[in-house]
C-alpha cells in the first residue's frame, strides 16, 4: 500500500511539473491463415503491440521487409508479440510462404524521453526528484540518467530505472554542486535540465554570541554578509565576517536597535565558489531589549 502510493505521489509530482503522459498501450491481433494474414493490413499508435496468431496447421514466420522485426517460428496456436514505438509503414511477409503478406502502419509522434528536476535551485544537502515520461508510455521500460557536476568532462551514468504508470519515471538524487543531468532510452535522448547548488547556511545566536556555519565543509578563508530587515522590509548588509577552517565563525552585534530582529547571512556567488550560487540562511528572530 505504502509503495503504491508513493508511486501515485511521484506521478501526481510529475504531472504538476508538467510532463506530458502518453496514453496507455493497446493490442492488436493479426492471424495466420493458409492463405492471408487477416486483417491485411492494422494502423496501431506508437507504443501499441500486434500479436499475430498461426489458426493454420502449419508453421508460419512473419519477418518484416525492412528488418524492423523478424519472429522465429510460429506453430500452430502460438503466438509471436511486437511492440512499435516509430511512425512508418512497415510492409511483412512470411518467410515460410513468401506468397502471404501484409502491412502495419504506425501512426504518432516520433518516440521520445522527457526529463525535468522538482526544483532549480537546491540547498546543499537536500533530495532533489529527476524524472520525467517516455512516449508512447509504457511500463517497465529502462531509462538511464546521467550526470554531469560541474567541472566534470562529460556525462555519467547514475541509474537505470523503470517506468510505471503513463510511463512515468523518477530518481532521487542528492547533488554536491552545480549538475546537469539527461536521460535516455531506446536511443532516444532527452534535453538536459541544470540543476544549481547553495551552500547550505545557518546563523544561530548562542548565548552572547551569534555563530555562523556553512556546508559543504570548504568555506575557510570566505565571507558572508550579515543582514537585517529594515523599516522598508529590504535585506541591508550590517557587516562582513569570515569563516575559519571549519566553516564556521562566531561575532557580536552591537547596534542592533531595540525590539525584535529579522536577520541572516547571505553569501556571494563569488564566495560561493565554482559550481556553487549565491544563497542565505533561514532568517532568525533575535529581540534585543
Amino acid at each position: 500500500m505504502k509503495k503504491a502510493l508513493a508511486l501515485a505521489t511521484a506521478a501526481g509530482a510529475l504531472a504538476v511539473a508538467g510532463f506530458a503522459f502518453a496514453g496507455l498501450a493497446a493490442n492488436k491481433t493479426v492471424t495466420i491463415t493458409s492463405t492471408a494474414f487477416k486483417p491485411k493490413t492494422v494502423t496501431i499508435n506508437g507504443g501499441d503491440t500486434v500479436t499475430w496468431k498461426n489458426v493454420d496447421t502449419v508453421n508460419h514466420q512473419v519477418v518484416a521487409n525492412n528488418g524492423a522485426f523478424a519472429s522465429g517460428q510460429i506453430a500452430p496456436n502460438r503466438i509471436y508479440a511486437k511492440r512499435l514505438d516509430t511512425p512508418g509503414t512497415y510492409g511483412y511477409h512470411d518467410a515460410l510462404h513468401p506468397v502471404l503478406k501484409g502491412t502495419v502502419k504506425v501512426t504518432g509522434p516520433a518516440p521520445s524521453v522527457s526529463i525535468g528536476a522538482s526544483t532549480a535551485i537546491a540547498v546543499y544537502g537536500n533530495a532533489v526528484h529527476v524524472g520525467g515520461a517516455i512516449s508512447p508510455a509504457a511500463v517497465g521500460d529502462t531509462v538511464s540518467i546521467y550526470a554531469q557536476p560541474s567541472g566534470q568532462a562529460s556525462f555519467v551514468k547514475i541509474a537505470d530505472v523503470q517506468t510505471t504508470t503513463n510511463g512515468v519515471y523518477d530518481y532521487i538524487t542528492t547533488p554536491q554542486l552545480l549538475t546537469s543531468y539527461k536521460a535516455t532510452w531506446k536511443g532516444k535522448t532527452s534535453a538536459i535540465v541544470t540543476v544549481a547548488v547553495q551552500p547550505r547556511l545557518r546563523l544561530q545566536h548562542i548565548g552572547r554570541w551569534f555563530v555562523a556555519r556553512a556546508q559543504p565543509n570548504k568555506y575557510g578563508g570566505h565571507w558572508v554578509y550579515v543582514q537585517r530587515v529594515n523599516a522598508f522590509g529590504e535585506w541591508v548588509s550590517l557587516k562582513k565576517v569570515v569563516f575559519n577552517g571549519q566553516s564556521a565563525t562566531r561575532f557580536k552585534l552591537r547596534h542592533l536597535p531595540r525590539g525584535l530582529n529579522r536577520l541572516r547571512i547571505f553569501i556571494t556567488t563569488n564566495q560561493a565558489g565554482s559550481g556553487y550560487f549565491h544563497g542565505a540562511s533561514p532568517s532568525l528572530s533575535f529581540r534585543r531589549r
